[in-house]
C-alpha cells in the first residue's frame, strides 16, 4: 500500500521518489519517469519544492494533467502509461504520477533514440544508460541471465576440468558430464561450448574475455584512501578467490584469544560471517557485462567495503533486499555456489547479514549504488585497547617464562594473545607509566625469534605501529 502524499513529502528523494515544482522544464520530468521504468518504479510529485519540501501546489490541476499525459505520450518509446492523479494536500492541488517497473523495457526519450536515450535511476539521480546496461535491461525483460549465453568461439576444452573438479573434491567427485548439467557448458550448434558463466568460474583465460572478472583487495591506514600499506590482486578461480579474500581480511584483523573454555578460541576484530557473505554477494551478483573495475574490498580502520559492478536489477531495491526478495544475475554462478554450499539459501543472505550485525551489537550495514555499481558497507566495532586488568595466570606465565628466559617476554605473549597492541598499549598492559628500554628490547627479540610480527611491516617507525602473534607465537600459548 503507497503512504499517503502528507507522508510522502516528508521522505527524502531517492531511488523511487522525486519531487518537482512544476512541469516547466518537462524534458528532465521525461528523464525521471523512464529512469523509474527502467530501474524499480517510483512516484513523481509535482506541485512541492524539491529543496525546502514546501507545499506549492499546481494552477490549473486538470489543465496541467492532461498537458503532463500528452508530454509523456509524445516523448517516449516504448508507450508508457503512468498512474496519473490529482491529490489534495493542505488546500493545494498536487499532481502524482506512479510509474511501475515496466515489462518493457528499455524505455527512452523518443528524440534521443534507443541508444542514447536510455535512463536508469541511481539514488536520487538519472544516469544515461550505456550498452551494456542496455543490454542487461533487454536481458532482465527477457528473463534471460547474463551467463547463461554460450561462448559459440570457445570449446568445453577452454574450462579447467581439473580446477572445477578440486573444488567440488569434499563434496562429490565430478565427472565431464556434469559440466552440462551445471550449465557450465552447453550445447551450440552440435557442439559443447562454454556457457559465460562456465568460463567466469573455471576459464583458463577468461580475463582474456571478461577483463575485469578478478578482485582487487586493499588495506587502508585510517578512514580514507589516502595511505595504503597492503594490497593484493586476486585472479584465482571464482570460488577459491572467496577463500583468498577471506584470508587477506584475516592477515589484517585483530586476533585475540578467549581462553574460557577448555582449549582456546580465536577471537576476531572483524565480523567474519558477514564479511564472507558480502564477499559471496558480491561475487555472485556482479555484472561481468560490465568494463572498468573488479570487485574491490577495501579495508580501513572503522569498515570494510565491498563493491561489484552493476546497478542493482531492475524492480529490486535496497528494501526489497531487507525483506529477503532475491533477484539472481547469475544463475550459474549461483547454482555453483550453492552446490558448493557457499549460499546456503537463495534471499537470504542480505538478511543474515543484517541480522548478525545486530547480533554483535554492530552499526546496521548500508548498501549502497555508487555510479554503476553496489557497494556494500560493514561498519566494524569500536577497537578494545589492551587494559591493565588483562588476566594472567600464573601457570600460563610461568610456562611461558620458563620458554623464553624472560618474564617481561612472557607477558607481552600474554598481553599479544587478547590482541594487537603498541608498545604504549603494551606498557599501559603491564601496568607502566611509558616504553622501557627492556620493554623495546624484548620485542626486538620477540621479533627477531618469530613468536610476534609488526603490523606494518614495510614501516616499523610508523606512529601507528603494532604487533601482533604469529603462529609459532600462538603455538606457546597451546604449549
Amino acid at each position: 500500500m503507497n503512504p499517503p502524499a502528507s507522508q510522502l513529502v516528508t521522505m527524502p528523494e531517492g531511488k523511487t521518489l522525486e519531487f518537482k515544482r512544476d512541469i516547466s522544464s518537462p524534458r528532465n520530468i521525461l528523464k525521471t519517469l523512464v529512469a523509474f521504468a527502467n530501474t524499480a518504479g517510483g512516484r513523481l510529485l509535482i506541485g512541492i519544492e524539491d529543496d525546502t519540501r514546501e507545499i506549492l501546489g499546481v494552477k490549473n490541476p486538470l489543465d496541467e494533467e492532461e498537458r503532463l499525459c500528452n508530454l509523456i505520450a509524445d516523448n517516449i518509446e516504448p508507450r508508457l502509461v503512468p498512474n496519473v492523479e490529482l491529490l489534495s494536500l493542505e488546500d493545494k492541488t498536487l499532481l502524482s504520477v506512479e510509474v511501475y517497473p515496466s515489462g518493457l523495457r528499455p524505455h527512452w526519450m523518443r528524440k534521443e533514440g534507443s541508444d542514447e536515450g536510455v535512463y536508469v535511476r541511481l539514488g536520487s539521480t538519472n544516469r544515461k544508460a550505456d550498452r551494456e546496461l542496455i543490454a542487461e535491461l533487454k536481458r532482465t525483460t527477457a528473463g534471460i541471465s547474463f551467463d547463461e549465453q554460450p561462448l559459440p568461439d570457445r570449446t568445453d576444452d577452454d574450462l579447467d576440468f581439473e580446477a572445477a573438479s578440486a573444488c567440488f573434491e569434499r563434496h562429490r567427485k565430478r565427472v565431464k558430464k556434469d559440466l552440462e548439467s551445471l550449465r557450465l557448458v552447453v550445447l551450440h550448434q552440435g557442439h559443447l561450448v562454454p556457457t559465460v558463466g562456465g568460463m567466469l568460474l573455471f576459464g583458463k583465460d577468461r580475463e582474456t574475455i571478461f577483463p575485469d572478472s578478478w578482485i582487487q583487495c586493499g588495506r587502508f591506514i585510517g578512514k580514507d584512501k589516502a595511505d595504503i600499506f597492503d594490497h593484493i590482486d586476486i585472479h584465482e578461480h571464482l570460488p577459491v578467490a572467496v577463500e583468498k579474500v577471506m584470508e587477506f581480511l584475516k592477515k589484517h584483523a585483530m586476533r585475540g584469544a578467549d581462553f574460557s573454555e577448555l582449549r582456546r578460541k580465536d577471537v576476531w576484530s572483524i565480523p567474519l560471517t558477514i564479511l564472507r557473505e558480502a564477499v559471496i554477494n558480491a561475487v555472485v551478483h556482479g555484472d561481468y557485462s560490465q568494463r572498468g573495475a573488479p570487485v574491490r574490498v577495501a579495508f580501513f580502520d572503522d569498515r570494510i567495503e565491498i563493491e561489484n559492478p552493476g546497478i542493482l536489477l531492475p524492480g529490486l531495491t535496497v528494501e526489497d533486499m531487507l525483506q529477503g526478495v532475491s533477484k539472481i544475475r547469475n544463475h550459474v554462478i549461483a547454482r555453483v555456489f550453492r552446490e558448493l554450499d557457499l549460499i546456503e539459501q537463495w534471499g537470504s543472505g542480505v538478511r543474515r547479514m543484517f541480522n548478525e550485525a545486530e547480533a554483535l551489537g554492530l552499526p546496521q550495514p548500508e548498501i549502497i549504488e555508487v555510479g554503476m555499481r553496489v557497494r556494500l558497507i560493514v561498519y566494524l566495532a569500536e577497537r578494545i585497547k589492551v587494559e591493565t586488568s588483562t588476566p594472567i595466570t600464573a601457570e600460563a606465565e610461568s610456562r611461558l617464562k620458563s620458554r623464553l628466559k624472560s618474564e617481561l617476554a612472557a607477558k607481552v605473549v600474554l598481553l599479544l594473545a587478547e590482541g594487537e597492541a603498541s608498545k604504549a598499549e603494551l606498557a599501559q598492559g603491564l601496568g607502566h607509566k611509558s616504553v622501557s628500554g627492556e620493554l623495546h628490547k624484548q620485542v626486538k627479540i620477540l621479533l627477531e625469534l618469530g613468536y610476534i610480527e609488526m603490523t606494518i611491516p614495510d614501516k616499523p617507525r610508523s606512529s601507528k605501529q603494532e604487533y601482533r602473534l604469529t603462529v609459532d607465537g600462538e603455538n606457546l600459548l597451546d604449549g
